[in-house]
């Protein structure tokens, strides 16, 4: 998992799903002490990000924002998930990046100064969203050099995900992708089942994939590696069956 300087995780370090239950008596202070980004931050300065800070209990589907709306600030995902993405004129939308759990985005928009988001931002479940003002954390920039490295090692990871994104869209196979992603979310376990985060069309549009292509490279996976497809569950019996797919292609 990649890292912020000082050895705190992007994401995943955190048992946030507890939040899910308790969050009614948690307040802005508490979840930032359980965020990533702000752990190395001193409790002067969270207590500032905190009162600062709007918490956005949003239901599925609800738009956090669209493409064209003024950018104020960022937003921290405390649980849920958020599709980042871009409408075309036909009104398609292309899932850009899907947000975990712990994870910020809209600050490379802040930083930027009075710009638009050229992206919009959708809840693909239930979710609470932190959204810290801009000259809140700006304050706290200029006195934590510490907070400025992590937040600049977390736009230099998205920028690097979006770089082999598109190397991935450019140089990969259909195929190529569903295999290399399903292999991401299998980890290093040679067996296991993966549970899609978020429904099959999602995943689709974050390949770069239409929803059939996706259905028709599945099926082809089910048949030449026993994989074994319930819903969201893949069970996938053999990890190197499937890495094998990468090599014949």
């Amino acid at each position: 998992m990649p890292q912020y300087p000082d050895g705190v995780a992007l994401s995943g370090m955190i048992e946030i799903k507890k939040f899910r239950i308790e969050a009614m008596d948690l307040s802005a202070l508490d979840f930032l002490r359980h965020i990533p980004l702000f752990a190395h931050c001193t409790d002067e300065e969270r207590v500032e990000l905190a009162a600062a800070a709007r918490e956005l209990r949003v239901a599925k589907g609800t738009p956090l924002f669209r493409r064209g709306d003024p950018c104020e600030g960022m937003h921290v995902l405390v649980y849920g998930r958020v599709s980042i993405v871009v409408a075309s004129k036909n009104g398609t939308e292309k899932v850009v990046e899907l947000i975990q759990p712990g994870q910020s985005f809209g600050e490379a928009i802040m930083f930027l100064g009075g710009e638009r988001y050229p992206v919009g931002a959708q809840t693909v479940e239930d979710a609470l969203v932190l959204f810290l003002p801009a000259n809140a954390i700006f304050a706290v920039l200029d006195r934590d050099p510490r907070f400025a490295r992590r937040m600049l090692a977390g736009l230099s990871m998205r920028l690097h995900g979006l770089l082999r994104d598109v190397e991935s869209y450019t140089l990969e196979s259909a195929s190529d992708r569903v295999v290399t992603y399903l292999l991401q979310q299998l980890g290093e376990t040679t067996s296991g089942t993966v549970t899609l985060p978020v429904n099959k069309q999602l995943i689709a549009s974050r390949l770069n994939l239409t929803p059939e292509t996706f259905s028709r490279v599945l099926q082809r996976i089910v048949e030449q590696c026993d994989v074994v497809v319930s819903g969201r569950e893949i069970c996938i019996s053999d990890r190197s069956r499937l890495a094998e797919l990468l090599k014949s292609a």
